[in-house]
């Protein structure tokens, strides 16, 4: 579903000041044009973990091809003021961007990918202007699909198979967020949403039961599992914690057996206080006694993955998980930190002059070239990733050096199969890249975690995967910061 489906209006200001008013210095100075490279990337994995799961593209992929300044858009920026009271632009500069139409080739990694610190997940190269003015709405669109994708796909993958519905609409940041926070918890492992926007949207399946004040509208609690039953009777689980737990997990089974006549179906029952496994177990035991054995137990109330492989470890019945806040909010990291940097800049003799921005920190020097990531592996799952740079010719004998410690080092043998990752989705504007539907990205974040090794998808002290430059690069890019330096 585009995103011009969701709002009437022009998307292409969304964006930051300054990245207009660089592009009107480059206009001034006559670069508009000049050719560039820039990658977004990030430099840490996420809520202390050993992998990310790329997302965020296909609605990255709608913004750039809707990426036109409108007549109200050009209005707006040309009634901007300098602080003595100026117009901001000239109206030379206003006339070059209603003309301007997007014509950069961008390549990224698909969604549902594992990603690792430093590697490109998109790479823009194009007119200098154009590359720039679309910084803030990739990191936008990309930035937090890729973590909330990220703590769904842990949080799925502590349900150990379990279904997982995504809750958390109520909690999460505004109607942006909520919307886009489902889809990127479906790509990331959840099986439904309870936002009917997204599902409709975004074709997500829909699930829901009922919430507490429908049990407090009545007079009982059995009157209200009653009458929910004959509302639903294929579709019903009964919310049993209102007033005592267990009490109404007698009531959500007696209520069943007596519509059982009548076609009920028993669907499960939804725990959302008080201690989950001693309640689950004790559930379990009297829906198995009751002859209700395929009725499920739905859990919620602020869980995450942490609290899940507690509750599975301390034996407890559940076997659905409402997750909320602490998946659509990321609320234990609530933001991923990608960057969007210069790599490169074509100079008038058509050579390319590599770029780096230095840094006290050595996780913020960023990397020269026109990268790209391959992807090793063997039939026991990803070795390494070697980021390159797709402008310097590779050495016969490749070799990876980790970005932030150049002494740790993996030589990869000869013949060892690949995949490049960065795969082509503009070129010079054009579409080239067909969009999957969600079910395909879905399938693929599975199948990217099952290529890792468990000790990279463990929570605590997670193994780091093998990712880094190709040596040529490390060198290069040594060479480059001693240079600037001296």
């Amino acid at each position: 579903m585009a995103l011009k489906h969701i709002y009437a209006t022009s998307l292409t200001l969304l964006t930051d000041l300054y990245q207009l008013t660089m592009a009107y210095g480059y206009w001034k100075k006559g670069m508009a044009e000049q050719e560039a490279v820039f990658h977004l990337y990030f430099r840490k994995n996420p809520f202390k973990g050993g992998y990310t799961i790329a997302a965020g593209l296909e609605h990255a992929v709608q913004y750039l091809q809707d990426l036109k300044f409108r007549k109200e858009d050009l209005k707006y920026l040309s009634d901007l003021k300098g602080s003595l009271g100026q117009p901001l632009f000239k109206q030379g500069f206003i006339q070059y961007l209603q003309d301007l139409k997007f014509t950069c080739s961008v390549d990224a990694i698909p969604e549902g990918t594992a990603v690792f610190p430093n590697e490109p997940l998109v790479r823009v190269r194009g007119p200098l202007l154009q590359a720039q003015l679309i910084e803030t709405p990739l990191l936008t669109l990309i930035n937090f699909e890729t973590l909330i994708a990220t703590k769904a796909a842990r949080i799925a993958d502590a349900a150990k198979g379990d279904a997982v519905i995504e809750f958390g609409m109520r909690r999460a940041q505004g109607i942006d967020g909520s919307l886009s926070a489902s889809r990127a918890a479906y790509i990331g492992g959840t099986s439904a949403t309870s936002n009917l926007l997204a599902g409709q949207l975004y074709g997500i399946p829909v699930r829901g039961t009922h919430a507490h004040s429908w049990v407090q509208a009545f007079d009982s609690e059995e009157e209200a599992f009653a009458a929910y039953g004959e509302a639903f009777p294929q579709d019903s689980v009964f919310l049993v914690d209102t007033y005592d737990t267990l009490e109404g997990v007698k009531n959500a089974i007696e209520t069943a057996r007596k519509l059982q006549p009548k076609g009920f179906k028993f669907g499960g029952i939804r725990l959302d206080s008080g201690d989950l496994t001693y309640l689950s177990i004790e559930a379990r035991k009297l829906l198995d006694s009751a002859g209700f054995t395929d009725t499920n137990i739905v859990a919620s109330n602020d869980l995450d993955e942490h609290i899940i492989t507690s509750l599975k470890h301390e034996g407890s019945k559940v076997n659905v998980w409402g997750i909320g806040t602490k998946m659509v909010t990321a609320y234990d990291q609530p933001a991923l930190g990608g960057v969007y940097k210069l790599a490169a800049l074509k100079q008038p003799n058509g050579n390319w002059e590599y770029k780096v921005k230095l840094s006290e920190q050595r996780a913020k020097t960023s990397n020269p070239g026109m990268l790209q990531v391959r992807r090793f592996y063997d039939k026991n799952g990803n070795i390494a990733d070697m980021i390159y740079n797709e402008l310097q010719q590779l050495p016969e004998q490749l070799q990876i050096v980790d970005p932030l410690d150049s002494t740790r080092r993996k030589t990869i043998a000869a013949g060892t199969a690949y995949e490049e990752l960065l795969v082509p989705i503009f070129k010079e504007g054009q579409l080239v890249y067909t969009l999957p539907d969600l079910a395909t990205i879905k399938a693929r974040t599975k199948a990217q975690l099952d290529g890792l090794h468990e000790s990279i998808r463990r929570y605590l002290n997670p193994h780091s995967y093998p990712a880094g430059l190709e040596e040529s690069l490390h060198q290069y890019k040594t060479d480059l910061i001693l240079k600037l330096r001296n």
